[in-house]
């Protein structure tokens, strides 16, 4: 038989486009795979963290302010930076991660209990920011517990493999483990009421490890899924260039958390900072075209995965001139969140949606192609970071595009959640076990 590369449309059951010949949902299909089980709780998340923030922005912009127990910025970046990414990474992880690694597949009823236990923990987080920073610390702990448990499972995986090529996992395991360790310290953060500890500890969560196992995946999958599909192209990735990316990553971490510690950097530090990033900025744009990202255009689900690999190398665009204005100004001048907001609603949003929209797709017997709702649902996205970033460099007209932007970011997450969460509580649409 002839193999199909992947990213383009293979023929489909005719049920795929059917209504009345889908089976009816059960929840028991969510331990048919990990990937069910892991998706469909992080879909509960984003769009429980897109709602709570659009009502949060939504009220204040009616004159209402709600009661706070942890100060909206901290609350808003513990949120958003933990809530629903390590879910996502737990379902694609002990998806992909066993036979990256040569290991049996997963039952997905090992990670029932951690997955329960992390929504549990959300759900006593959330309204615990609003009415006691030590309800949240509760909670917290319960999500510390959970994402603990996956880390111990996914290195007990790596440790037992014999692959040649156990690079990505290694990162990508050392990365969730920071993410265990500050999300322990936010915990305790919280019980303290120490604001400068937690936002250290998420900081630290979002560099070294939301946006260092993204870049290990992108490093692994992005290339090769190009060379797939487009034989013209290679799947060019050599190891230095994933260690340069992660020590870029790291660095910030380790500017962010001096910054909060110690107070704003010297000018001089910025400046040098600033001179890291520009080249960094540069390597990352190159990259994107020589992972092939024009000629992935023509290939919807290799354009989603392109374009949000781009939002990285614009991410430090922005923050290279950003750390140059605060040397050149003393810190009187900046680019503000705009650089943050590439970063995490453009590369890792982008991606996140990319990724596990092929994921969900392909798992679930179908083509591992974006249809018309799936591209719909990316460019609404597209919009909300565009108008998200431009609100940070526009102060005057900050206030409606950030409004327009967290609905924009609200309407795509929560129509993904719907459509593809519907599909994680169904068989395979060919019959296929998974």
């Amino acid at each position: 038989m002839k193999s199909i590369p992947i990213g383009v449309a293979r023929p489909v059951p005719s049920a795929e486009h059917s209504t009345v010949s889908q089976p009816g949902w059960h929840p028991r299909w969510l331990l048919a795979a990990p990937h069910r089980l892991g998706f469909c709780a992080a879909a509960c998340m984003l769009s429980l963290s897109a709602l709570w923030w659009s009502a949060v922005l939504l009220s204040r912009a009616v004159g209402y302010s709600p009661a706070w127990a942890v100060p909206p910025p901290a609350a808003h970046a513990l949120l958003m930076g933990l809530g629903f990414t390590p879910l996502f990474i737990a379902g694609f992880l002990f998806t992909a991660g066993p036979k990256w690694l040569g290991q049996p597949a997963v039952d997905a009823r090992v990670l029932l209990r951690p997955v329960l236990l992390m929504l549990a923990g959300w759900c006593l987080v959330v309204p615990g920011l609003h009415l006691s920073s030590t309800l949240a610390a509760a909670g917290l702990a319960l999500v510390a517990g959970g994402w603990s448990r996956l880390c111990w499972r996914f290195v007990a995986i790596l440790r037992a493999s014999r692959a040649p090529d156990r690079t990505h996992a290694q990162v990508v395991a050392a990365a969730c483990v920071v993410g265990a360790t500050t999300m322990w310290v936010a915990a305790c953060a919280l019980a303290g009421a120490d604001v400068t500890l937690l936002r250290a500890a998420t900081q630290v969560a979002l560099w070294c490890f939301v946006a260092t196992v993204f870049v290990a995946v992108s490093h692994r999958m992005i290339p090769f899924f190009s060379a797939s599909a487009l034989p013209a192209l290679d799947a060019w990735r050599p190891m230095w260039l994933l260690w340069v990316m992660v020590a870029a990553l790291w660095i910030e971490a380790l500017a962010a958390v001096a910054a909060l510690g110690w107070g704003p950097l010297a000018p001089w530090l910025r400046g040098v900072q600033a001179l890291m990033e520009l080249p960094v900025a540069l390597l990352l744009l190159w990259l994107a075209l020589r992972w092939g990202m024009v000629q992935s255009l023509k290939i919807r689900m290799l354009a989603m995965l392109h374009a949000g690999f781009l939002w990285l190398g614009l991410a430090y665009a922005l923050s290279a001139v950003s750390h140059s204005l605060m040397a050149w100004t003393d810190g009187e001048q900046s680019l503000g969140l705009a650089p943050m907001h590439a970063l995490t609603m453009g590369y890792l949003g982008a991606t996140l949606l990319a990724m596990a929209t092929r994921v969900s797709s392909g798992h679930s017997g179908r083509s591992l192609a974006a249809d018309n709702t799936a591209w719909a649902m990316y460019w609404v996205l597209q919009a909300a970071v565009v108008m998200r970033v431009v609100a940070a460099l526009w102060p005057s007209g900050a206030t409606v595009l950030t409004l327009l932007a967290v609905l924009a970011w609200t309407t795509a997450t929560v129509a993904w959640a719907l459509r593809y969460g519907g599909w994680f509580v169904r068989p395979r649409i060919d019959a296929r076990p998974g």
